[in-house]
């Protein structure tokens, strides 16, 4: 079975940084063909994609975490990972791990159970 196991969310001041990461097992193919991505929601609101890397490792950032965040990925490791700096309150979320594989069909998409982030003075 596919398991996304997010880790590294945790309280934090506005301004400051926390790394998560993303553990994957269980997939019928290579994890480096995996599109991967982080989502998040806040209580009430939508879920929204933030970060996206691509089987190819081209990235992608919602505008509102542009420049701030940072997704990367050892594929050896089976391992994706958000770096986050200068957190803000509206970055309070849960934040979700999401692989998806387009071949011949399409894999996915899954999703991880969450990691909570808070960032509050």
């Amino acid at each position: 079975q596919v398991q996304l196991v997010e880790s590294g969310g945790g309280f934090v001041q506005p301004g400051g940084s926390l790394r998560l990461s993303c553990a994957a097992s269980g997939f019928t193919f290579s994890f480096s063909s995996y599109d991967m991505s982080w989502s998040r929601q806040a209580p009430g609101k939508e879920r929204e994609s933030v970060a996206t890397i691509s089987n190819g490792g081209s990235t992608n950032y919602a505008d509102s975490v542009k420049g701030r965040f940072t997704i990367s990925r050892e594929n050896a490791k089976n391992t994706v990972y958000l770096e986050m700096n200068s957190l803000k309150p509206e970055d309070t979320a849960v934040y979700y791990c999401v692989a998806v594989r387009n071949g011949w069909k399409t894999w996915g998409p899954y999703w991880g159970q969450g990691t909570q982030v808070t960032v509050s003075s």
